[in-house]
């Protein structure tokens, strides 16, 4: 017993030491003496990695290091995420979180291989944005209601893609089957470009895609957007309804993106990282890159974060639970 004793306590000084090292080289002034990894848990291509890639190369200015966007993509954004958690809290990793990994998937999964909230330290938000609702450009629907009718009438034929099983646009295409009773197929993908691919090739018939990767394929005539899950129209999309004036306001759901490290990561290093990105956040070139995505800039402290995160998890876990669907 006395020799167990002694070899928790050699762990437990061990990583006192080591994070005590990490405070005394922030101290003075080393940090940061490398690149700093950003992990994605997304595929490269999408809407996340447009905003990733943005405060990616603001941070690696404002600090004076490199940061290496880090695609780690798979099983509703686990694998990037249970890797974050894991990596060294010394300031070098950071990752990007999202309303899947941090709101969603706590209730969704019934074993999480992380803890959204015990795991991590809050940065900052980034941003937030709503999702759109877009078909094929060649289908012969132009409005919601439209829409619904063909699905009615073609049970069980018809399908709607999300970008990964308990993700944002699962949980809408699955809130959508219940208000409306309809008879469709959920196709999962690993993450918004594949999904969006087969629904131009006429794969799949709908998905509810975050603004910033549909737009392009919406301006280029390749897709149709019906509906938007915004409070108001978008200024991109004007002439797309919202889905309170669809007499939907259950479904004004917004998906919001922001910057995490891992628990443990010093205190000084996430002040000043989360100093960088609100600043960052606040130049205009960065708003009109959001903008053109279809994003809001939304810089909060880590308290502020910390607290969104949380009233997140509980907002979604009921929507969850009301759904019916469950993670393995």
């Amino acid at each position: 017993m006395i020799r167990r004793l002694a070899i928790v306590l050699a762990g437990a000084a061990a990583v006192l030491l080591t994070s005590a090292l990490v405070d005394v080289t922030f101290a003075q002034g080393t940090w940061p003496s490398k690149p700093i990894q950003l992990v994605v848990p997304w595929p490269a291509g999408g809407g996340t990695d447009i905003i990733a890639r943005t405060i990616a190369n603001k941070l690696q200015a404002r600090l004076g290091t490199p940061v290496i966007v880090d695609n780690r993509a798979g099983a509703s954004g686990l694998i990037g995420t249970q890797y974050a958690a894991k990596a060294e809290p010394d300031g070098y990793t950071i990752v990007l979180g999202v309303t899947n990994t941090h709101a969603i998937n706590p209730t969704y999964f019934k074993k999480l291989p992380y803890d959204p909230v015990k795991d991590f330290q809050p940065i900052s938000m980034l941003a937030v944005g709503p999702h759109v609702l877009v078909v094929n450009a060649k289908l012969p629907v132009k409005t919601l209601p439209e829409l619904v009718a063909m699905v009615k009438a073609q049970p069980g034929k018809l399908s709607f893609a999300s970008y990964g099983n308990g993700s944002t646009a699962h949980l809408l295409g699955e809130q959508m089957k219940q208000t409306d009773h309809l008879d469709m197929t959920h196709v999962p993908y690993r993450g918004i470009p594949p999904a969006l691919q087969d629904l131009i090739g006429g794969q799949v018939t709908m998905l509810f895609s975050t603004t910033a990767a549909a737009l392009p394929h919406i301006k280029s005539g390749n897709l149709r957007a019906l509906a938007i899950t915004s409070e108001k129209r978008l200024e991109l999309l004007p002439d797309v309804p919202t889905m309170i004036e669809l007499n939907r306001p259950d479904a004004t759901l917004n998906h919001w993106y922001g910057l995490l490290a891992p628990a443990g990561t010093p205190r000084a290093v996430v002040d000043r990282l989360s100093k960088e990105t609100r600043a960052a956040l606040q130049g205009n070139d960065v708003k009109d890159t959001f903008t053109q995505a279809g994003v809001t800039p939304w810089p909060m402290s880590p308290e502020e974060f910390a607290a969104f995160i949380r009233s997140e998890i509980a907002k979604w876990g009921k929507l969850v639970k009301a759904s019916g669907i469950q993670g393995d």
